[in-house]
């Protein structure tokens, strides 16, 4: 399984995050706040408590998500490895990602330490390469901070470094995103993640967009983005495996890539989500609740069962995020049905337009329908969402393997990482 623990406090909030977050204000020192305490204490129970029931179970992976878990120090994260490892059973050569903002590391004096602590990928959350956009995002750290700690932690021996970047950003041309990247590259990271802006509803900066104070860049300037920055980081050596992710060979993110094959994980921590044997809740987002709950034990009690259909649509659209691509093989073993059947007027039109390709026996989004992959994946869900209500049609050799009836499905929001 996969473990995540989500750990909810930052120095300020960024103007376009969405996430559970408490900003701890920039002098308060982490390791010594009455919240952060009381959290590590609940985080240790709620591992105790998952441990009565998964004891022993193998962890392909941990990912330490928030929020900034790099404000937790060094010792803590050792001492919350070595307490689920006690409990569960860490794979010797599991994955432990630590998510980090370069003003956290800064001076790369704690890299080392963290290490050393158990920590073996950073994914370093430096969103933007110039100044003016980091001060317009809500950033609380600069250029030069990020440069410092990608070399630091290079210095330190870490061995896997990722970085997260945002295009699409207000008043961002197409060769300022592209010089990001060069810029990027030039710092040498294993791995780059992608992601155009989402302007997420109550963010200060929706707000400014849809009070006209900013502005996105226009639809064909985020196409080009997109695309020509694709086509640049995979001439640089980094594979592109899923929409917004890109990676030397050997260095996809493996917990990921567990989510996206549809691994069992178990979120820790206020508002994390997890989905176990076939069964998916959610953590309360405040604190007091998530901590109520934690010493209550009633945590996953009220979990959604997972149907046949939700497993079913869930792997459609998770694949189709791959480079992979959904194998139609193994839509044909969970339903009985035919993908290309069910679908074949969208799949010829998907076709024509050179927006999808098969081969081998997968379906997979080309570049181009990767641009357009949420109005593609929309639409699949929703036409296989009613494809699966119907009967299976004459012929096919195939037993019904899905019920007929079921709860409504909607997509799910998965945990951040």
């Amino acid at each position: 399984m996969l473990l995540y623990i989500h750990v909810p406090f930052c120095r300020t909030r960024c103007r376009y995050c969405a996430f559970h977050s408490v900003p701890l204000g920039k002098g308060v020192d982490a390791a010594s706040s009455p919240q952060v305490r009381d959290y590590i204490d609940t985080l240790m129970l709620e591992l105790a408590h998952w441990g009565d029931r998964y004891s022993g179970m193998s962890v392909h992976s941990v990912f330490f998500g928030g929020g900034t878990p790099s404000l937790l120090p060094p010792r803590i994260i050792g001492v919350l490895l070595d307490r689920l490892s006690r409990i569960f059973t860490l794979e010797s050569k599991a994955e432990i990602s630590l998510e980090a903002n370069p003003e956290s590391l800064r001076g790369g004096r704690a890299v080392p330490a963290y290490l050393a602590a158990g920590v073996n990928r950073l994914s370093i959350g430096i969103q933007s390469l110039d100044d003016s956009m980091l001060r317009m995002l809500g950033r609380p750290h600069r250029v030069q901070d990020s440069l410092h700690t990608v070399f630091a932690a290079r210095e330190s021996g870490c061995a896997n470094i990722s970085m997260d970047l945002i295009w699409g950003l207000p008043g961002q041309g197409v060769r300022q995103w592209l010089q990001n990247l060069k810029d990027a590259v030039r710092m040498g990271p294993d791995h780059i993640s992608a992601y155009g802006l989402t302007l997420e509803e109550g963010t200060l900066l929706e707000l400014d967009c849809r009070e006209g104070r900013l502005s996105l860049p226009p639809e064909r300037d985020q196409n080009i983005m997109f695309m020509e920055g694709a086509a640049f980081l995979e001439s640089q050596g980094y594979l592109h495996y899923e929409i917004s992710s890109f990676a030397r060979m050997g260095y996809q993110c493996r917990h990921n890539l567990g989510y996206w094959e549809g691994m069992d994980y178990l979120g820790l921590g206020p508002s994390a989500t997890s989905t176990m044997q076939g069964r998916r809740w959610t953590n309360p987002a405040g604190q007091q609740a998530w901590a109520a709950r934690v010493h209550e034990g009633t945590l996953g009690q009220e979990a959604e069962e997972l149907t046949p259909e939700v497993r079913v649509l869930e792997l459609v659209m998770l694949r189709l995020r791959t480079a992979r691509g959904l194998r139609l093989k193994t839509y044909r073993q969970m339903t009985g049905r035919d993908f290309l059947r069910d679908h074949q007027r969208l799949i010829h039109a998907l076709h024509e337009n050179g927006l999808i390709r098969i081969r081998e026996g997968y379906l997979r989004l080309t570049r181009s329908g990767m641009l357009v992959s949420n109005s593609i994946l929309s639409n699949l869900f929703e036409r296989t969402e009613a494809v699966l209500r119907q009967p299976l049609p004459e012929g096919t050799g195939c037993r019904r393997t899905l019920q007929d009836t079921g709860p409504e499905i909607r997509p799910v929001r998965w945990p951040s990482a």
